[in-house]
């Protein structure tokens, strides 16, 4: 006779004989949650084993209160049906009346043995999918660019000049401290190597080729895309979901024309200047380093520059950079424009819009890496 009984639980289980010899089992007491206690595990596998036995007769008048929990023990006990033999109260027939009337958990998803073919096929068309709505939106930008060379006084000059101010001007501190950084700690790590072989000279060499050519224009461009290409892409989603867009479009206003091609002239012009200015803040940078860890002197260093670095080497920088402005841009607003009404497509498309401009933005600088590989090398 099998009891379950202890301080923190009241339920007793007992089995005995019926008068017409078949096996009864006898609940009394709370079967609940709280009266259950540490007793729960224990009392299932006791459940478990008594409810094996087809032919056992449940009685459950002795059970004064019952709640949820203690009644999905039992249903669990009996494989989710009633046995066909049970008494119960009838305050408590309406837990299993209720119990009986929960759907059936949905059939396990077979899994499919092409999924890895599936997920690469959808995002090949997702990324279609993007290249032809940036195409398409270059087109229009191509468009407005001829419509306003032949009606210059429509040319959106305040949004152009508003633009060029925040992803320009407003740029100039985070980009000079980073580059400050950058120079300092490119010039200290090349100084030690170059002590070790006697050949400090050509730190200069190596300040000049690597900043001017390739880190400040990447470093700029990815800096801008962090800061001033998810902004582009968070304002065109906050109207989206402001509804700003769609009014926009009832007044007849083209969102390419006032939104989307000042952002991509304003940048185009940015970048270059902020390229120019992180290459020559991340230049004193160095410059301070090789002083201190090597004593060159300023005036060695700044008198040395030009004849170790060509200025074919800036023009490709600034090249690289209005290249760089102009994709961000585009980039930012094509991600921005296809936000939909709600905030969780907002955060969405702003982290998709930065990691593609990064990306695009490593891409365009390997691109130009090997085309121009024998431009401004000595």
């Amino acid at each position: 006779m099998p009891e379950n009984e202890g301080s923190n639980s009241s339920i007793v289980l007992r089995r005995v004989t019926g008068e017409d010899g078949a096996p009864r089992l006898m609940l009394t007491g709370n079967c609940t949650l709280t009266a259950l206690g540490k007793w729960l595990q224990p009392l299932s596998a006791e459940l478990d084993n008594e409810a094996a036995d087809p032919e056992l007769r449940w009685d459950l008048t002795g059970v004064r209160q019952m709640d949820d929990a203690g009644a999905v023990l039992l249903w669990r006990a009996w494989g989710n049906q009633r046995p066909r033999h049970l008494r119960l109260r009838r305050e408590h027939e309406r837990l299993f009346d209720r119990l009986e009337k929960i759907p059936a958990p949905p059939a396990p998803v077979p899994r499919d043995l092409l999924w890895p073919i599936t997920v690469l096929g959808n995002a090949v068309f997702l990324l279609w999918e993007h290249l032809t709505g940036l195409i398409i939106l270059s087109g229009q930008l191509l468009l407005d660019a001829i419509y306003l060379t032949r009606h210059p006084a429509r040319i959106p000059w305040r949004e152009i000049s508003a633009n060029l101010y925040r992803t320009g001007a407003q740029a100039l501190g985070i980009t000079a401290l980073v580059g400050f950084l950058i120079g300092i700690v490119l010039s200290y790590l090349s100084s030690k190597q170059l002590q070790m072989f006697g050949a400090d000279i050509f730190i200069i060499n190596i300040l000049g080729i690597s900043i001017v050519r390739e880190l400040g224009p990447v470093l700029a461009a990815i800096l801008v895309a962090g800061r001033s290409g998810s902004s582009m892409t968070a304002q065109l989603g906050v109207m989206r979901v402001t509804e700003e867009l769609d009014a926009l479009t009832v007044m007849g206003i083209p969102h390419s024309l006032r939104l989307v091609l000042p952002k991509v002239m304003a940048l185009g012009i940015a970048m270059p200047l902020v390229v120019l200015w992180t290459s020559a803040i991340a230049l004193i940078g160095g410059m301070v380093a090789a002083e201190i860890q090597l004593g060159l002197g300023y005036q060695f260093f700044l008198s040395k520059l030009p004849d170790v670095v060509a200025i074919a080497n800036l023009w490709l920088g600034l090249g690289k950079g209005v290249v760089c402005g102009m994709a961000i841009a585009l980039i930012s607003c094509h991600f921005g424009l296809r936000i939909k009404s709600n905030t969780e497509s907002l955060g969405e498309g702003t982290t998709n819009s930065v990691v593609t401009s990064i990306t695009v933005v490593i891409i365009i600088d390997a691109i130009f890496a090997v085309v121009f590989s024998n431009v401004g090398i000595r």
